[in-house]
């Protein structure tokens, strides 16, 4: 195994990749206000379910979910602009469906928020 180089293992080459995310990450941060909520939230569901000691791996990948499909959305916007700048019904459809993976995902991740984190608040709660 070969870690420099020109090899798809190299670690020169996956730390200039990563960074290109990281890139990609900030700029959605920057620019995309529902990202930045949805950061925040994630943030606060970890946070919560590492306090009530309830399991952190549902409500961690829920949260990946999320802001994953949101940094698609994210790109298939800035593709779509580029191709037709113009209004197109086509370019709208593409819009609204990545905008719905968003969204779907979204509803799942409070589905595994509320059966994940309810039981164990509603214990320390007293119910």
């Amino acid at each position: 195994m070969r870690l420099e180089g020109g090899s798809a293992l190299s670690l020169r080459r996956w730390w200039r990749s990563a960074g290109f995310a990281r890139a990609g990450i900030a700029h959605a941060y920057r620019t995309q206000p529902n990202f930045r909520v949805e950061v925040w939230a994630g943030a606060l569901a970890c946070a919560v379910a590492l306090a009530l000691r309830a399991p952190l791996a549902p409500v961690a990948l829920a949260c990946a979910l999320v802001l994953g499909l949101e940094l698609v959305n994210t790109a298939l916007e800035a593709v779509v602009d580029l191709a037709s700048p113009e209004l197109h019904p086509l370019a709208k459809v593409a819009k609204d469906a990545a905008a719905g993976a968003v969204l779907v995902a979204s509803g799942g991740a409070v589905m595994v928020a509320l059966a994940v984190l309810l039981p164990p608040l509603l214990r320390v709660l007293g119910f």
